[in-house]
């Protein structure tokens, strides 16, 4: 209803199924590993989260938890941009985009997004250019999530410099292989959603007519 607000029941109710996914993604990877979860939460105007009762025995297992999330809900994305152009329809093509976007928001290297998780196999440093990364586009998009994510995420980076964090150092040991596999399908999602942006992203004019000479908009269907 908070949605529908702003962009109508209709693509209030597109954008919460496509949260759904997203997070179904990570309830299975999460029973696939034999994990006990709580179910999958819905915040207003903060997305969604699914609860754990146990955590992950290490951290590749934790990455792999966190890209369960990106890679089932780029799928329903692309779903729905299929079902969209077959139907010509610009509702399920902007809710495609949004999809997209909201999948690729989350590769953000900053813990607790799901970046956050897939990147703890790597070096620290990661979460600092996540960090980094995020206040950039709060100067850009003021948003009052970005703040929590870096407050949260600051957190985690200094306990984990500290060696203060609730994991040890066996938790971040694992073979070379496994990091390897880990980056080809994070980087390889990155690009992928960062494409399917760019082909659901369309160009309009003010008035509707792109005469010569008239000014160009690019926007994208969702807004």
């Amino acid at each position: 209803a908070g949605y529908a607000v702003f962009w109508g029941w209709k693509f209030a109710a597109g954008f919460v199924l496509l949260l759904l996914v997203h997070e179904l993604g990570h309830v299975a990877e999460a029973r696939r590993q034999g994990l006990d979860t709580s179910g999958v939460y819905f915040i207003p105007f903060l997305g969604a989260v699914m609860l754990l009762k146990e955590h992950s025995k290490d951290a590749a297992r934790a990455a792999w938890l966190g890209l369960g999330g990106p890679l089932l809900g780029s799928a329903g994305a692309l779903a729905v941009w299929g079902v969209g152009a077959a139907m010509d329809s610009d509702l399920l093509v902007a809710l495609a985009f949004t999809g997209f976007l909201l999948n690729l928001f989350n590769l953000i290297p900053v813990f607790p997004l799901d970046g956050g998780w897939i990147t703890a196999v790597f070096h620290p440093m990661f979460w600092v250019v996540g960090l980094t990364g995020l206040v950039m586009v709060f100067f850009i998009i003021p948003s009052p999530i970005i703040p929590i994510i870096v407050i949260v995420g600051g957190i985690e980076l200094w306990k984990r410099l500290r060696g203060t964090s609730v994991h040890d150092a066996s938790y971040y040991e694992i073979a070379d292989r496994q990091r390897t596999t880990i980056a080809v399908v994070y980087l390889g999602l990155i690009v992928a959603l960062a494409l399917g942006m760019s082909a659901t992203h369309e160009a309009r004019s003010l008035d509707g007519d792109l005469r010569d000479g008239a000014t160009t908009h690019v926007m994208s269907r969702s807004v």
